[in-house]
């Protein structure tokens, strides 16, 4: 199970990057389409108009659950979301690309719980997106349908509303991938996507970007010039010391909050959990499966 990286704690000392420049169109190029361009009142009304969908998370998911808030799972999580509402307080940190160095090593699945836990404050809004259009699974991780979504509205298919749900009696929204595209880098590289992670956070307290892996494709890496900042999934016992040496190289370092560390036997985590909180609750937890949470 995740478990926040020592790494976290030099973040504070980071020096974060300037937000990336909007792409303007050259002068004589055609403009693009007018379904596609944004008006400065983008996320304007933007909540009202969206659709609630019920919470049906994927059951082999190993999502948090929360009304077991006892589970060490939650709990590390929450460990998470404390230091970075701190980080919060001390930088205007917002967006968040979520990532690992290569695949199954548990980007999803963290990016997800992550969404979760903080969307469980009640003064917290949470847009979780999913910007991995090779390998999708935010939609089947929380069983929802995958089109519209983001695609649909880069290409001007589809308006913002249209493509964003609110899981029902919760803080949490979601965008997931939306149909399969041909040129997932360049769909991520238009204008419009650097306006909407410049508009969102005028509504959304946290945006989670669940991109693909750095080293697989350059995705993460465009991503992270626009969000406020990047966190590394890794996986114990299948991340290398050079994927991750490779991987931070590839981010230049500067943006870098933190490193997850994936993969803990979940019995050792439990032991250490139920040890302290064990003294306070007549209750005793439920016994842990040794089972590792998926990789995603």
């Amino acid at each position: 199970m995740s478990r926040v990286h020592d790494a976290l704690r030099r973040a504070e000392q980071l020096t974060y990057p300037a937000p990336a420049a909007r792409i303007e169109t050259p002068a004589g190029a055609p403009a693009p389409p007018a379904a596609t361009l944004l008006p400065s009142s983008l996320v304007e009304g933007l909540l009202e108009k969206i659709q609630d969908v019920p919470f049906t998370p994927s059951s082999d998911g190993h999502l948090i659950d929360g009304s077991r808030p006892r589970e060490a799972p939650a709990e590390e999580f929450r460990t998470l979301r404390t230091r970075l509402n701190h980080l919060q307080t001390l930088q205007p940190i917002h967006t968040i690309v979520v990532t690992s160095p290569s695949p199954a090593e548990g980007k999803s699945f963290a990016a997800v719980n992550l969404a979760l836990t903080e969307a469980q404050l009640e003064s917290n809004r949470v847009l979780l997106i999913d910007c991995d259009f090779r390998r999708p699974v935010v939609h089947s991780l929380l069983q929802l349908d995958r089109s519209p979504g983001l695609t649909e509205f880069l290409q001007g298919k589809a308006s913002l509303e249209e493509s964003i749900r609110r899981v029902a009696g919760s803080n949490l929204y979601v965008l997931p991938a939306g149909e399969s595209v041909l040129n997932p880098l360049e769909l991520l590289n238009l204008r419009e996507m650097r306006v909407l992670l410049e508009e969102l956070p005028k509504v959304f307290d946290w945006v989670f970007i669940d991109s693909p892996p750095l080293l697989f494709a350059a995705d993460a890496n465009l991503l992270s010039t626009m969000c406020d900042g990047t966190v590394l999934v890794v996986r114990i016992g299948t991340t290398t010391i050079d994927s991750v040496t490779r991987a931070m190289q590839s981010l230049c370092e500067n943006n870098v909050l933190g490193i997850i560390v994936n993969g803990a036997r979940r019995g050792e985590l439990y032991s250490k959990y139920t040890y302290y909180h064990s003294y306070y609750y007549s209750q005793s937890p439920e016994p842990a499966s040794e089972s590792e949470p998926p990789t995603h």
